[in-house]
């Protein structure tokens, strides 16, 4: 049954007047410890080094009637029940509702261990997949997961503590060239991900990229920046093989690096689905792991930068703050029994000599487990407001052309597209992907991707439903000169001068 909940309602009465927004920042380290697991793959991989922290960054706006929190993790993604379970935990700290607060990862393939198998989700299955599931697979680590929901949950309180009287601005830079479409469209008509560099099959990309550097910045009534939240679009795989935050480790310190580090970053991850930094259009060599996240970041970074030095004659004190949310169930794709019975005979095998089928057979054992048990996915889109941005979430690895219909159709003059926000169901690619000229590893069906294949527009729509339920703020403009009187700069309408 669809929900739809009301968590503000935008000058619900003409009496109550608004006295000015307050803000706070905050963040709290959730670096992995060495040795625990390192999600992003179908196997198992372990931290060995640590080259910068993980962190949770958030932030509340409060414009004197409701309050909202928006949280960035540096993670793959987020399980939905630490979701709801962080929700909980901070209302009852300090009264934020849980359909008013945004928890969303940037996707970091070099962070902690969150998602990917969740501890009990195969107790019920054959010892075959139970030994697929928690020895053959990445898995989440339970007390991780718990100091994550603490974590969560003691930055936004301290965010909320920490408000403050200040002034808020608006801006969209852009950024086109550190982010690429990973899916090429073959002479043989279908798309790729990853086809390589100098492939002579290679002929385009098939998807979009979203060069957005969306900005929202919160000052001092000195002036002083005091936090910022960053919204753009492309993966987390820019590291080497150690903990990091990833590439936003490095836009972070591009920001702070003008601003100072007491200038809190809350990162939005957009939506990058099927976008990297990788270019395999491109002939030249890529840089090597901190260097290509040193571009990435610092690139991205620098434009954040940019408009938020530009952003000075454009501060307001009164926007609306306001959430909505919309929750369902969404029924996973079933792989069809002849694919079952040969995964069945091919799971068991040693993966070092299977060859590469293993994985796939290992994950459709998997995934038919996990249908037996729970064949619906809860989903939620959510709508959070910010005077004239509007953050539109969705839990998944969210293709970029949904992200670019968005921002089209939600008569907002900002959206951002938050993809992995309070829950994490894998890719969701579009339509077009699963037809003839589709393909790739975004379309496979795994115990992390399942969704049915009208997930996607189901996002889309629900996320461009509870837009249009909200009023947007225009955009503060900057102030027009007053009228021109006298005759200009004394000094300068003097004729030349040759003697």
């Amino acid at each position: 049954m669809n929900k739809i909940f009301f968590a503000a309602l935008i000058c619900a009465c003409p009496l109550l007047a608004r006295a000015g927004v307050k803000a706070g920042f905050a963040e709290r380290d959730i670096t992995p410890e060495l040795g625990m697991e390192v999600p992003g793959g179908y196997g198992k991989a372990f931290a060995k080094k640590i080259h910068d922290p993980c962190k949770v960054r958030a932030c509340v706006f409060d414009d004197g009637q409701h309050r909202v929190a928006m949280v960035g993790l540096d993670a793959l993604g987020e399980p939905r029940a630490l979701v709801l379970e962080a929700r909980a935990k901070i209302a009852e700290r300090c009264g934020i509702q849980p359909d008013s607060v945004l928890i969303n990862s940037s996707h970091s393939h070099s962070s902690g261990p969150l998602v990917m198998i969740q501890p009990g989700d195969f107790d019920q299955a054959s010892e075959l997949v139970k030994d697929l599931a928690y020895n053959k697979s990445s898995n989440a680590n339970p007390a991780y997961i718990a100091r994550v929901r603490d974590a969560i949950v003691d930055a936004v309180v301290a965010a909320n503590d920490a408000r403050a009287e200040g002034t808020l601005s608006f801006g969209v830079g852009h950024e086109p060239t550190v982010a690429f479409n990973r899916r090429i469209r073959m002479k043989n008509g279908l798309s790729y991900s990853h086809p390589g560099k100098g492939n002579p099959d290679n002929v385009d990309f098939a998807g979009p990229v979203d060069p957005e550097v969306g900005v929202i910045g919160y000052w001092s009534p000195e002036g002083k920046l005091l936090g910022c939240v960053v919204n753009f679009a492309c993966h987390g795989t820019a590291s080497g093989p150690w903990v990091s935050a990833n590439w936003i480790y490095y836009m972070e310190k591009a920001i702070q690096g003008f601003y100072g580090t007491d200038a809190k970053v809350v990162f939005l991850q957009g939506a990058c689905g099927d976008v990297t930094q990788v270019n395999n259009l491109d002939p030249h060599a890529n840089p090597d792991g901190d260097a290509w996240s040193q571009l990435v970041g610092g690139r991205v970074g620098a434009e954040a930068v940019k408009v938020l030095v530009g952003m000075s004659q454009t501060r307001i004190a009164d926007v609306p703050v306001a959430a909505l949310q919309k929750t369902w169930q969404i029924t996973r794709r079933v792989p069809a029994p002849e694919r079952v019975k040969a995964a069945l005979e091919l799971a068991p095998k040693d993966p070092k000599t299977a060859g590469p089928d293993w994985v796939w057979a290992k994950e459709t054992v998997l995934l038919d487990a996990m249908i037996a048990k729970s064949p619906k996915v809860e989903v939620e889109v959510q709508a959070i407001q910010v005077g004239p941005v509007v953050c539109i979430s969705d839990p998944a690895e969210y293709f970029c052309q949904y992200g670019l219909e968005l921002k089209k159709g939600s008569g907002f003059p900002m959206t951002f597209p938050c993809e992995l926000a309070n829950g994490d169901v894998g890719y969701v690619p579009t339509l077009e992907s699963f037809g003839p000229h589709g393909g790739g590893y975004e379309t496979r069906l795994s115990s992390y991707s399942n969704l049915d294949i009208t997930a996607g527009d189901q996002f889309r729509d629900a996320g461009l439903e509870l837009a249009h339920k909200l009023k947007p703020a225009p955009l503060p403009e900057v102030p027009m000169a007053p009228p021109f009187k006298g005759s200009g700069w004394l000094y300068g309408n003097q004729p030349p001068q040759l003697k």
